[in-house]
């Protein structure tokens, strides 16, 4: 694909997500955001147990909606339909849903794919600190009151976060985490999960419903940065429950690796290609060499 088109910014960014795969760091930060602010216990209504919080989410809750929904109908956000839909039932008692991250935009596919098949119509969503704490404007304030779950570096407020996490899985919400962690813009391949969203989804006794995403080119369309805008495609796949007979350790990690395993064959079959990364070809290229 020509990049020559498409802002210096993103180009930037590329290069960035490029060498991070080559390198096998699946989790680094390519943005280049600031430091985060911590985030206190004090500052933190993870059940969102105030009455300001309340009102603040309701409201909060209706405008992203309007917003979301207005950028599909404009096209800017396409959602070219659902896979695995009858896996969705099993959100009527509550889940950790897993999604592949590359978009802020995500967990609205994952919200408008998924709400119909939620008892109480909202979806939790485990956010870094950054965006809870540093992010001003509309995009704040979705960030601090959309049924949001920031990580902290407190101790003390992760504490809270753990609790409240096991206290909303048990009352049968649901909760994205993205087992990935950080965001790589329109990056299509599925990478290597944090354990997490497993330990979890254990801890609770609930079950991980994977979901992946998977992307292509508008023909026309183009974003405000000159890149095609993609075409979404939300895939639902078979639920991975705990297996109380192993512990948590073992049940998160084996868990964990199923999930995988769904998310690999899925990226395989839609993009008719094997799961490879940047830094295993270079490697295998390096001993092709050698031994000849």
């Amino acid at each position: 694909m020509d990049l020559s088109n498409i802002s210096a910014d993103k180009r930037a960014l590329l290069t960035r997500i490029e060498l991070a795969e080559r390198r096998g760091e699946f989790d680094a930060s390519v943005e280049e955001d600031l430091p985060s602010k911590e985030l206190l216990p004090k500052d933190a209504d993870y059940l969102c147990k105030r009455i300001s919080n309340k009102i603040k989410r309701r409201i909060a809750n209706r405008i992203a909606d309007k917003y979301f929904l207005r950028l599909i109908k404009k096209g800017d956000l396409i959602i070219d339909g659902i896979t695995g839909e009858e896996y969705l039932s099993v959100l009527q008692k509550g889940a950790v849903i897993t999604c592949n991250h590359f978009s802020p935009m995500d967990n609205y596919i994952v919200f408008h794919c998924v709400r119909k098949y939620l008892p109480k119509k909202y979806l939790f969503k485990v956010i870094r600190e950054g965006n809870y704490t540093n992010f001003k404007g509309l995009y704040g304030f979705f960030f601090r009151h959309c049924n949001t779950l920031p990580l902290s570096s407190n101790r003390r407020t992760m504490v809270d976060f753990m609790k409240s996490v096991q206290t909303l899985l048990k009352s049968g919400e649901s909760i994205l985490v993205y087992p990935e962690q950080e965001m790589w813009w329109n990056y299509r391949k599925p990478r290597p999960f944090k354990i997490g969203a497993f330990k979890m989804a254990y801890r609770a006794n609930a079950p991980i419903l994977p979901t992946f995403i998977s992307m292509q080119d508008d023909a026309e369309k183009k974003d405000t940065d000159g890149y095609p805008v993609q075409r979404h495609v939300f895939h639902v796949l078979p639920p991975v429950y705990p297996d109380s007979a192993l512990g948590e350790k073992v049940g998160a990690e084996e868990m964990m690796r199923k999930t995988f395993a769904l998310y690999k064959a899925k990226y395989e079959e839609t993009y008719g290609q094997a799961l490879t990364y940047a830094n295993e070809e270079e490697r295998e290229v390096e001993t092709a060499s050698l031994s000849g």
